[in-house]
């Protein structure tokens, strides 16, 4: 537990300014709340710079993410890689010569989730994932492990504003698939041309805005009690649906859809 504390948390002034000076690979700094003194605005200056989420934190936090060490009211979390831009991710399909297929997270905050949605997508052929800056896990230690090592090999873009960015792509000729209750049965929907999936928080599935801004609700059929399934899971099925579609499987019984 030590040494992955030790890998992902940066704490302390000097430490977190040398990290983003030196071009680092950082997730997001936090700040104590109400501190805003000069080394510290420094800091926040080269965090805003190099496109990094700060976020304000209280001091219990703080304590707690450093374990003991001096954090002098400012840490960062160290990404296992940085972030690549959404452009990556349509060159990515464009240079595979397929239509793209992105999937993307609204407000996965578990990084187990996030890494194995991760690990999920790169398997089933997709060109990337995208969430969003704030209200969710970035590329962690714990995200990195999660994936298997699937974060070296797939783009992960983060964007401001995940209802934006869906209108930027439909803008592009990219179909919106969004994981809900009460939408089209998802075996019988299709999936070949260019599609973005959309998956939902843990706690609260995916926005109003955002499911106002999809093309398409699927839902996956649920037999038992439980309502809803786990993110990375529900994920898992669709993706397959999606890569069956596009390599042309047929189900048994000779039916594409």
């Amino acid at each position: 537990m030590e040494k992955e504390r030790e890998k992902e948390i940066i704490a302390g002034r000097n430490a977190v300014a040398e990290a983003l000076r030196a071009g680092r690979p950082i997730d997001s700094v936090y700040v104590r709340r109400g501190d805003r003194t000069g080394s510290v605005n420094a800091i926040l200056r080269m965090a805003r710079d190099a496109g990094v989420t700060i976020k304000d934190a209280d001091p219990r936090k703080l304590d707690a993410m450093c374990a003991g060490e001096n954090h002098q009211g400012v840490a960062a979390v160290a990404a296992v890689r940085a972030f690549s831009e959404t452009e990556d991710i349509f060159a990515l399909a464009e240079n595979r010569g397929e239509p793209p297929f992105l999937i993307v997270c609204d407000e996965i905050e578990d990084p187990h989730n996030l890494g194995a949605i991760i690990r999920t997508a790169e398997c089933a052929g997709a060109h990337g994932v995208v969430i969003p800056k704030r209200r969710s896990v970035g590329l962690t230690a714990a995200v990195g492990k999660a994936s298997a090592g699937a974060v070296e090999y797939l783009p992960v873009a983060r964007v401001p504003n995940i209802a934006a960015f869906l209108d930027e792509i439909k803008a592009r000729g990219v179909w919106v698939y969004t994981a809900d209750m009460d939408g089209a049965d998802w075996c019988q929907t299709d999936f070949s041309g260019p599609a973005a999936l959309v998956v939902g928080s843990e706690g609260f599935g995916v926005s109003r805005l955002v499911k106002e801004k999809s093309d398409f609700i699927v839902s996956l059929p649920m037999k038992g009690r439980i309502n809803s399934l786990n993110a990375s899971v529900a994920c898992g099925i669709l993706c397959y649906e999606i890569a069956r579609q596009r390599a042309g499987i047929t189900a048994k019984g000779g039916a594409l859809k």
